[in-house]
């Protein structure tokens, strides 16, 4: 059933995507409409050889409109999906602001699938480290019931937008230069270094960034006893998010089982060969739909604990596609 679709945010770095990977998969639609704020008016996007215009997001726009993707931030959120449900659309929000709602499901179409159904008008897409993390947990819960994960992830500059893309570049070329470094985006240089620190520090301890991972994947997983523990680290990396992962399982779990599981589970791909280079890498996996896992063993620190590697790219997987998905999993209902 063809739709009519409109793109909250078309201009910014999720809302390219989301026009590219439409396109790419060829979604059924009779219409595309591109919002975004007073300034980006005006501007021309191509999609299917057409270049189209840029509108201007208001309360009116979604007038018509079957499913509205938001990529506009939380506070473009907060201020106009509203407007589109009441319009008749339904929301599929990229943003943070309808995570937690208990009213608002919190989707990954190889996880909870059902749960997408279950809507009054607004989904929610899951933070990316927290989708490709999940897409990788599942066959493993499935199987052995996961009761603890620890999380270490490796985020890529562009999880900070293009200004993180161009504040390393400019970095890396300055450095080449021999002339001084300056950063904006990020606290401290980020070329030729690592920063622990994704987002802001709450009381805990922990940053935002990672009590998303800790609350949101108890969520999706239905889960709310399942204990997660994140540290989220930002790397001169330009494209796709890694993440180092221990889990301890009620049941053991071999690391051939483990492997097996995976390796026919829905969205993922499999590379663990254990040798130098036998491991998926986010230079090559950008531009991927799938999460791939690599480095699977036992963890030898637990009873039962399986340890493995994950990288999926964070504006396909990680944003984009998931929105993308959850639209087809509405369609594939209607029929």
């Amino acid at each position: 059933m063809a739709q009519r679709v409109a793109i909250a945010g078309a201009t910014g770095a999720v809302g390219t995507e989301l026009i590219k990977l439409l396109e790419q998969r060829n979604f059924p639609m009779t219409e595309l409409r591109l919002l975004a704020s007073k300034r980006s008016v005006g501007k021309k996007l191509p999609f299917k050889g057409e270049m189209l215009v840029v509108e201007e997001m208001t309360p009116d726009a979604f007038e018509g409109i079957d499913i509205a993707y938001f990529s506009a931030g939380a506070s473009r959120s907060l201020e106009f999906c509203p407007a589109a449900v009441r319009a008749g659309a339904v929301v599929i929000d990229n943003s943070s602001a309808f995570r937690m709602d208990n009213g608002v499901p919190l989707v990954v179409p190889e996880v909870n699938p059902e749960a997408a159904f279950d809507h009054q008008g607004i989904i929610a897409n899951p933070n990316c480290t927290t989708i490709q993390m999940v897409v990788a947990l599942k066959p493993l819960h499935d199987a052995a019931v996961i009761k603890r994960v620890v999380v270490s992830t490796y985020q890529s500059v562009s999880g900070s937008g293009a200004a993180g893309m161009t504040e390393l570049e400019d970095q890396v070329t300055d450095y080449a230069a021999e002339k001084p470094l300056t950063n904006n985006v990020y606290p401290v240089q980020i070329a030729f270094n690592v920063i622990p620190q994704v987002d802001v520090f709450i009381d805990n301890g922990y940053t935002k960034e990672e009590m998303k991972m800790v609350n949101e994947t108890r969520k999706i997983m239905s889960a709310p006893e399942m204990m997660v523990s994140a540290t989220c680290v930002r790397v001169p990396v330009f494209r796709a998010h890694s993440e180092a992962i221990n889990v301890e399982t009620e049941k053991k779990l071999t690391a051939d089982a483990a492997i097996k599981l995976l390796q026919n589970a829905p969205g993922v791909r499999v590379k663990d060969l254990r040798k130098p280079g036998g491991y998926p890498t986010p230079h090559e996996i950008s531009e991927s739909f799938e999460t791939w896992v690599g480095r699977i063993r036992e963890d030898i620190s637990v009873e039962n604990g399986i340890a493995f590697w994950v990288v999926a790219d964070q504006l396909y997987k990680g944003a984009a596609l998931n929105a993308i998905q959850i639209g087809e999993l509405l369609l594939s209902r209607k029929g």
